[in-house]
């Protein structure tokens, strides 16, 4: 289960990078623009269309160099509301401390 989970993530991530790739030649950006106005390395900027590894701040700093950046509002949006039990605050009340017994 675990490794065609992280087969799935490696094809995503991939078709993500596939995708800024196209995006940045759109703009007939070079590799080396669009790492400059993304302020990272070349060389990760380089691995990332390759491999489709690069941490998220990066990622979304091409993102924002690419003019794609709301492309990623929809992960912020509110979850849609089902039920009125949705709406209720679920977690247990905290005790702190310990009483002292006299």
């Amino acid at each position: 289960m675990l490794a065609h989970m992280a087969m799935g993530n490696q094809e995503l991530t991939k078709q993500i990078a596939d995708r800024i790739r196209q995006v940045r030649l759109a703009h007939n950006w070079s590799q080396k623009e669009v790492a400059a106005r993304s302020e990272i390395p070349i060389a990760t900027y380089r691995l990332f269309e390759t491999t489709g590894r690069i941490s998220l701040e990066r990622l979304l700093r091409v993102a924002t160099a690419l003019h794609r950046v709301r492309d990623f509002e929809n992960l912020l949006a509110p979850l849609p509301i089902r039920s009125i039990d949705d709406l209720v605050d679920k977690r247990p009340v905290r005790k702190r401390g310990r009483s002292v017994t006299v």
